[in-house]
């Protein structure tokens, strides 16, 4: 078994970074339901005050509905943490078409986030199946960029795949143009997650700035990936699917070979880390300990290892759902290259925490170096993956430092 690391650490942080991951947005204050909530139960009030008068009725109740509806969905929101600006809200109005997607338009056109500084204002192509990277249409930053690299696979069941591409400050400038960069690649949850996540609910383009600005870390690249396989309604879990998407041999041989090509990485696999948040976690763990030579640092929040309600993708495939079941083959699986893991959790999901322990153990029997981080108060949510994020960055940046580079 090959030497890998030193033994790893749980990072220390400094305060500038760890409250930025852990603020709430405007959107995700509490005080926002409970005012909408306020609202409606004083317009509910002054409907049964006017009872008697139909219109004042009419408009009431119909009134007190909408703003309970507006409360709900914000106090859903302020604990999942999934839209934290406006900006965001624009984002996620614009998956839709016609008036939700001018709402999205116009919500971001006004927004003063400054995550919109770094944002696309272009796509690649789509078609063909060779991948295609794209530039924003202004100049890039001194605070890096993103871009988005299209990465069609129909061979595995991937009409087309935009990975999001997160590149660190001055790694445009002519300066740097032989400087190479570890990556790290992220994976968002299922169902109806997609690669944008990770960019707004996940912060990771602020995440990333403020460790690079705190001396935290190195400079390296970040790409949220794309495995919905067009579908992001459905469950994938980044499996192999029989009969449907490969997801797995997507991701291993489609987007990290493209990553590359397209971008001054070190390819190989000391310097590439594989993360995700809950199905995303669970796919990270999965496919990662499947391709050890590929991966040498994995990076899972909201942790899970058993496919669970989600094993009916595999149709009742038993060799499938035993190859994809973590918690059945960590324990006899084969380690030819020593691998270092992260699990982060909030201690508000006792689950998550007593499932991150187990992973950890079996994982640890085997030689491996793994450790376990707790957020407290946060649950099974983004508040949760977006607050550890700064810890899982400067835990592969630790392991980047100590690989051996290559060209």
């Amino acid at each position: 078994m090959s030497q890998l690391l030193p033994r790893a650490v749980d990072p220390v942080l400094p305060p500038s970074v760890t409250s930025q991951a852990r603020d709430l947005g405007p959107l995700e204050s509490p005080l926002l339901w409970l005012a909408f909530a306020g609202a409606a139960a004083a317009v509910l009030a002054v409907t049964i005050a006017l009872a008697h008068r139909r219109r004042v009725r009419r408009w009431g109740i119909s009134g007190s509905i909408a703003l309970f509806l507006i409360a709900a969905i914000t106090a859903v929101n302020s604990y999942v943490g999934y839209v934290r600006t406006p900006s965001d809200l624009g984002r996620l109005l614009q998956r839709g078409g016609g008036a939700m997607n001018v709402a999205g338009t116009l919500l971001r056109s006004t927004s003063d986030d400054p995550g919109e500084d770094s944002d696309l204002s272009a796509t690649g192509g789509t078609s063909g199946s060779s991948p295609t990277a794209a530039r924003p249409a202004a100049p890039p930053s001194g605070n890096g960029s993103i871009e988005v690299l299209n990465v069609p696979d129909p061979a595995h069941g991937v009409s087309n795949g935009e990975n999001y591409v997160v590149l660190p400050a001055g790694y445009h400038d002519p300066a740097n143009a032989n400087k190479r960069y570890p990556v790290v690649y992220l994976i968002h949850g299922y169902p109806y997650g997609g690669p944008r996540d990770w960019l707004t609910s996940g912060s990771a383009p602020q995440t990333l700035k403020s460790l690079e600005d705190a001396h935290v870390i190195q400079p390296m690249i970040i790409v949220s990936v794309d495995l919905t396989a067009n579908r992001p309604s459905t469950d994938w879990e980044c499996l192999n699917v029989p009969g449907g998407p490969q997801l797995e041999t997507y991701l291993a041989s489609g987007i990290v070979p493209s990553v590359d090509k397209h971008y001054r990485t070190f390819a190989d696999r000391g310097h590439r880390a594989l993360g995700g948040m809950s199905g995303g976690g669970f796919g990270a763990l999965n496919i990662g300990l499947h391709h050890l030579d590929e991966f040498g640092t994995l990076l899972i929040s909201l942790p899970y290892d058993d496919l669970n309600d989600s094993v009916g993708v595999l149709g009742g495939n038993q060799a499938a759902i035993a190859a994809n079941t973590p918690r059945r083959y960590i324990p006899t699986m084969p380690f030819p290259q020593k691998i270092a893991v992260m699990l982060t959790v909030g201690t508000g999901a006792p689950t998550d925490v007593a499932t991150a322990h187990r992973i950890a153990g079996s994982l640890q029997r085997r030689g491996q170096e793994v450790v376990v981080h707790a957020e407290r108060g946060f649950n099974h949510t983004w508040h949760t993956a977006r607050a550890t994020l700064p810890y899982m960055l400067a835990f592969a940046d630790q392991n980047f430092r100590s690989a051996p580079a290559s060209f």
